[in-house]
């Protein structure tokens, strides 16, 4: 028997970012908007764990247990007193190590998938505490929509959302290291006050009437001038989609991919190609947020289980 999950990458409208914790992880406030590109992780029984992958950028995925598919399945199984003998098939549509939360997608698929294949029946709670373990952004992957993570992003509060905004993905060659993009923070930011993270009232406000003019005007990333000086092409990368009609630019996430918001899915389409023209990414996606969340069917027919 298998289970096949799909999973939604993510955009962060707002990522303010405080001083680096004792512990190594930053304080934030996060607004998370799920977007309609899809990781799909199928589990089938095994007599062991494997993983395999397919897709673009596939051979920058890792097959080992270091996998964050990999590492969901090993804890719902030590949770629940069982081996995780499942192979674990990822195909790849989310931007590998490009700011749109691909792995973490991964997690989230691969422990909702074990949860309806092996029946362990687990909480709304647990499988979000076991989020929480594997990473930052595992919790929202499950969850979809938009929300606002606070701590380091794993706390969530539910967004309302009033309406479709429209992004264009502009996909760069190779990644960056989320941990190299903190770093670089906290080296620009050295001997400065950084102030305590703070969600903006006005984006959430653009984001419950679904203006996507104000959401432009609202859009904030504390991380981009890490990326920046880490990857300086991707400024050209932002002036041509701006150039080319979105209504704001910045980089998702860590990146190195960047986000456009546009007008419509006209615009959408005009930009996606102005981008891939320019020769300043590798590709450029069109998606509309928000998404919902894992979801996850039985190839018996069984009812999906959807997390929103």
């Amino acid at each position: 028997m298998s289970v096949t999950v799909r999973v939604p990458a993510k955009v962060n409208v707002q990522l303010s970012v405080g001083a680096a914790r004792p512990d190594g992880f930053h304080d934030l406030a996060n607004v998370f908007l799920a977007v309609g590109l899809y990781d799909e992780v199928t589990v089938t029984e095994a007599d062991g764990l494997t993983v395999t992958c397919s897709g673009p950028d596939a051979a920058q995925v890792p097959l080992d247990r270091t996998n964050l598919a990999a590492r969901a399945a090993l804890a719902l199984a030590e949770r629940h007193g069982r081996e995780a003998d499942v192979h674990l098939h990822i195909a790849k549509d989310i931007p590998v190590a490009g700011g749109m939360a691909g792995g973490s997608a991964d997690g989230a698929g691969a422990l909702l998938a074990c949860d309806a294949l092996w029946g362990t029946n687990a909480s709304r709670e647990e499988l979000l505490d076991i989020c929480a373990e594997l990473g930052s952004d595992v919790p929202f992957s499950l969850v979809g929509g938009a929300a606002l993570g606070t701590g380091r992003g794993e706390k969530l509060r539910p967004l309302e959302v009033g309406g479709a905004f429209h992004w264009v993905f502009a996909v760069a060659d190779g990644g960056l290291s989320t941990p190299a993009v903190y770093g670089e923070f906290d080296r620009l930011n050295e001997g400065v006050q950084v102030p305590e993270p703070a969600v903006s009232e006005d984006l959430l406000a653009a984001l419950a009437k679904g203006d996507a003019h104000a959401l432009a005007a609202a859009l904030s990333n504390d991380l981009q001038p890490a990326a920046l000086s880490l990857r300086p092409s991707l400024a050209d990368t932002l002036a041509t989609g701006r150039a080319a009609g979105a209504l704001a630019a910045l980089v998702s996430g860590s990146g190195p991919t960047t986000a456009f918001l546009v007008r419509d899915s006209g615009t959408a389409e005009k930009v996606a190609q102005a981008l891939t023209a320019s020769g300043t990414c590798r590709t450029a996606r069109v998606a509309v947020s928000p998404a919902p969340g894992a979801t996850v069917a039985c190839r018996s027919g069984a009812r999906a289980r959807r997390w929103q």
